[in-house]
């Protein structure tokens, strides 16, 4: 589980507007991490080929299917990039394709937006992104990186690697920054009455 919220309004605000079921996704021109994610825990994740991620979208019973997208930073790109882009295409198609009531649109999230909110600056490495999602978790598993674990005393991390963490920065990044725009509208609206009843 992540870190347990204080018993404050703002918290119970948080908790209640919390997505119950995200579907984040790492996209690549040919494989694709994912997790999903629900308050904090990860109930399922993997690194598939794209065609597979498909059957996953499908079948999800997320409520939010949050993407990272790829940016210009005005450089030159390969083949690659641009593959990728037209799976991110496919997988935003596939998920409105059958949409039940209870999915919401699909999100894109950028990699700056994941940097800044986990590691707060810019030049955040991959490595750092890693550290700052592992402090979010308790130390409850064995070894050396207890959040992780091992195999016989695992961790809420265990068996996370490689692309797999990309897609749970995106995972945090969507969950808590939705939660900011809520706290947001409710604070504009709280200020709107105040200022009709003066």
């Amino acid at each position: 589980m992540g870190r347990r919220l204080p018993n404050t309004p703002r918290s119970k605000i948080m908790a209640k507007h919390k997505t119950s079921k995200i579907l984040a996704i790492d996209p690549g021109p040919e494989e694709s991490a994912y997790v999903c994610y629900s308050k904090g825990k990860l109930l399922d994740f993997g690194k598939i080929p794209n065609n597979d991620m498909l059957s996953i979208i499908d079948k999800s019973k997320a409520e939010r299917l949050v993407i990272e997208m790829i940016a210009s930073y005005g450089m030159p790109v390969g083949a690659t990039v641009f593959e990728t882009c037209v799976w991110i295409g496919i997988f935003i198609h596939n998920w409105g394709k059958r949409q039940p009531v209870s999915r919401k649109p699909a999100s894109r999230i950028y990699r700056k937006d994941v940097k800044m909110h986990l590691c707060y600056t810019m030049k955040a490495k991959d490595s750092n992104i890693r550290q700052a999602i592992i402090d979010r978790y308790p130390a409850i598993g064995g070894g050396k990186m207890p959040q992780i674990g091992t195999k016989k005393e695992p961790g809420p991390l265990y068996g996370v690697s490689k692309d797999v963490w990309a897609a749970i920065g995106v995972a945090i990044t969507y969950d808590e920054t939705s939660v900011k725009t809520v706290l947001k509208k409710k604070t504009a609206k709280k200020k709107r009455k105040t200022k009709i009843k003066v």
